[in-house]
């Protein structure tokens, strides 16, 4: 029996398909999901989520971030952006970590809330370089 995964951006419904398995980037860190995993909500850091079939990966997605929700029948990933490895840009990164370094160093370090924010903005922008350089 396959796992329905769903991924889906702010835009639209990226993928509906069945899997035998997905891992996401959780934030505690890569989370497989199979058939009659336990439901659970978690929150997603900037990485790659792996499709497989048979054992094998089949397709990937990079996630800047977002949360999904998991169920024994569903995946429903809501990435806050998702695109092809191919599509991820070092350059973009590297901008990215420069404008979160920078709003981490400007904010209030008693502000933990938006401490935590800068600190998942700098993550997912060191995965997307890291996506980048893989040429995975």
């Amino acid at each position: 029996m396959p796992l329905d995964l769903e991924i889906v951006s702010p835009e639209r419904l990226l993928l509906s398909r069945p899997v035998d398995m997905v891992v996401i980037p959780a934030e505690e860190g890569d989370l497989g999901a199979l058939p009659q995993h336990a439901p659970m909500i978690v929150l997603l850091r900037g990485g790659l989520v792996r499709l497989f079939e048979g054992g094998q990966i089949i397709e990937r997605l990079f996630v800047s971030g977002g949360f999904a929700e998991i169920t024994p029948t569903r995946v429903t990933v809501l990435a806050d952006e998702a695109m092809p490895p191919e599509a991820v840009s070092r350059a973009e990164g590297e901008r990215r970590l420069v404008a979160a370094q920078a709003e981490y160093d400007a904010t209030n370090k008693a502000d933990v809330p938006a401490l935590d924010l800068a600190m998942a903005k700098m993550q997912s922008a060191r995965a997307m370089i890291e996506v980048a350089g893989s040429g995975s």
